[in-house]
């Protein structure tokens, strides 16, 4: 057991420094418990210099404001990083004493600090000029104030994150990439007022960007993202799921101008070999055009996602099946509401040897005699298929329509 006596030998035997070092690799709740062993080591555990990285999400995030301004005004200028993810009774007061006292802030995530608005934006940009990581992603009192504030005073920032603040419009956008030239990631997911003007502006003043995220920006088109392609050159990552205003339309844009992609969850041409995964669940505009182009030019492609790709057919699966990737690397495929997908599908998919799991819900013209045969030659392979009830004929010789048990619970 430690006693009293153990830790005068310690303190005695090592100087301040090296116990201030040994202090730095501790967590959060190591420190706090070591805080109350004695006052020297009080001391030691609370000095600001081992509270540089702080992540509350894992620890408390009931705490309030007051907790916020304490840590704060103790870690001073030490703190590069926090994060106050889920923390829902953190405000604008708190936010702004935090503004105030850690100026050298790199890293701040108000993920979920639903109580915050323009006001702590405001007090960043005021206070706070190194600041390269923000994320505000489901702070919905965010508005184009917030913007326009971080553009005037956080010129360094590299990544923001205003998924769902969907109070955000190509204004905001238009004053914060004209003063933030360094953005890497820029994750707008839920932004829907957001048109291809505001793609516009990301294209023209953007030419670090590395990874966007526009899932469910449902206003945007073609001519949005065929501007950004032009643009960022650098950009490795693009997430447009559920915009349904994409065509193929941006498959030649984004192969001529984007040869560094690796993980498009849009599309790809034949500049992308090196592409894993991709996500075009409900791009209800994708042909089969994109499946051939995605068989000759992607080998290494592992999973792929066409949910709700209504114009998909057996034809462009057969592509797909016949390409270098399925003998040896696909490994997922989700087809799940594609009427047009039949049991040749299945048929064709039969050389991905692969193959681990298809998602084949809602495909109506998908049989259990069909699924039975793929696993003939897959055995392992998961099928996640539904079939509804079929319901009987009428009774011969009488007028009473009979139904499944499911339309008699409706």
């Amino acid at each position: 057991m430690f006693t009293n006596s153990d830790e005068a030998v310690i303190n005695k035997k090592l100087p301040k420094e090296l116990l201030l070092r040994i202090f730095s690799f501790l967590d959060v709740v190591t420190l706090c418990r070591c805080a109350q062993v004695s006052r020297s080591w009080n001391v030691l555990a609370l000095d600001g210099s081992n509270w540089q990285r702080i992540d509350l999400f894992d620890f408390q995030r009931d705490i309030e404001g007051r907790v916020v301004e304490n840590i704060s005004k103790r870690c001073g200028g030490f703190l590069r990083k926090l994060s106050l993810r889920g923390c829902l009774g953190v405000g604008d007061s708190a936010l702004r004493t935090f503004s105030q006292n850690c100026r050298n802030i790199e890293l701040l995530s108000l993920n979920g600090c639903t109580k915050i608005t323009d006001s702590t934006c405001n007090s960043l940009s005021k206070f706070c000029p190194k600041l390269k990581h923000l994320d505000l992603a489901s702070c919905t009192s965010i508005t184009n104030l917030s913007l326009k504030a971080l553009s005037e005073g956080c010129p360094l920032l590299e990544q923001l994150n205003i998924s769902w603040c969907d109070q955000v419009t190509k204004d905001g956008i238009q004053a914060l990439v004209r003063s933030c030239p360094g953005l890497k990631g820029l994750f707008l997911k839920g932004c829907t007022q957001l048109e291809d003007e505001a793609l516009k502006h990301i294209g023209a003043h953007c030419p670090e960007l590395v990874t966007l995220n526009l899932q469910t920006c449902s206003q945007i088109t073609d001519e949005g993202l065929i501007t950004i392609c032009r643009g960022c050159h650098r950009l490795q990552s693009l997430c447009v799921s559920g915009c349904a205003n994409i065509t193929d339309a941006i498959l030649h844009a984004l192969g001529q101008n984007c040869p560094l992609s690796l993980c498009l969850t849009l599309s790809l041409l034949q500049n992308c070999h090196e592409l894993e995964k991709m996500d075009l669940e409900e791009c209800v505009q994708i042909t089969d055009g994109t499946l051939i182009q995605l068989s000759i030019h992607c080998p290494r492609l592992q999973v792929l996602s066409l949910s709700h790709c209504e114009l998909i057919t057996d034809d462009g699966i057969r592509h797909l099946g016949s390409g270098p990737c399925a003998h040896d690397r696909l490994e997922v495929i989700e087809l799940d509401n594609c009427p047009l997908i039949t049991d040749a599908s299945l048929e064709h998919l039969k050389s991905c040897h692969s193959l681990d799991r298809i998602e084949l819900y809602d495909c109506q013209q998908i049989t259990r005699a069909g699924i039975k045969r793929l696993r003939t030659h897959l055995p392992n392979i998961k099928v996640h298929a539904y079939f509804a009830p079929v319901t009987p004929p009428p009774s011969v010789g009488g007028s009473r329509q009979r139904f499944c048990r499911c339309c008699v619970l409706l």
